[in-house]
């Protein structure tokens, strides 16, 4: 009698295991897209970039500040740089988002139209010379700022790369709000040895 019982509790569990997997399981929920670092987004950029110019220098880049990807100072939901090629006479921009966005922002790397260049050569510079990212510059500036990201804890942390005449390397310019036009503070930190530049108000 045991056995018998014992045969059927195993065919009944049998079934329910059997039915438990025909249930069709909860769907996941999805991964909030994350904000990456300048030179991530910059060297994702520039594989496209060469395939349009071989001999594509960096112009500039900046972060874009999305509201949809969480805020980690140091990274951005998107970016967008500008490419220059001698042999074309050209500039072409690209953007790098982590989401797709309205307009024209999308997910990816996503290429602008060429437009004609003949600007200073001195400005653009080799890629290979952007060595230090924007996590490290961020702190570097965050020790010169001081009291001011004390009293402004919640401010948007964006990023500008491109050379400044006044220096030989081209900098992270880190600044405390959207832009340079708004912002109170911003810090210019070397993208080649990572040595604080200087303070700009």
């Amino acid at each position: 009698m045991r056995t018998v019982l014992l045969l059927s509790a195993c065919g009944f569990a049998l079934v329910l295991a059997g039915c438990s997997a025909d249930t069709p399981s909860a769907p996941k929920a999805a991964k909030t897209a994350q904000p990456i670092t300048g030179q991530t987004a910059l060297y994702r950029m520039y594989q496209v970039a060469r395939s349009w110019a071989p001999d594509a220098q960096v112009l500039k880049m900046n972060s874009i500040h999305l509201t949809e990807v969480p805020a980690v100072r140091g990274k951005a939901g998107a970016w967008e740089a500008t490419f220059t090629s001698v042999a074309q006479s050209a500039a072409r921009s690209y953007t790098y988002s982590v989401v797709e966005e309205e307009g024209n922002l999308h997910e990816g790397v996503f290429p602008g139209h060429p437009e004609s260049w003949s600007g200073p050569a001195a400005k653009a510079f080799l890629i290979a010379a952007v060595k230090v990212d924007t996590d490290a510059a961020y702190k570097t500036a965050l020790k010169e700022a001081g009291d001011y990201d004390k009293k402004n804890p919640k401010q948007t942390i964006s990023f500008l790369l491109e050379r400044d005449e006044k220096f030989t390397d081209p900098a992270w310019r880190v600044i405390w709000g959207e832009s340079v036009g708004t912002s109170g503070l911003s810090v210019l930190v070397d993208a080649t040895t990572g040595a604080y530049l200087e303070t700009l108000h």
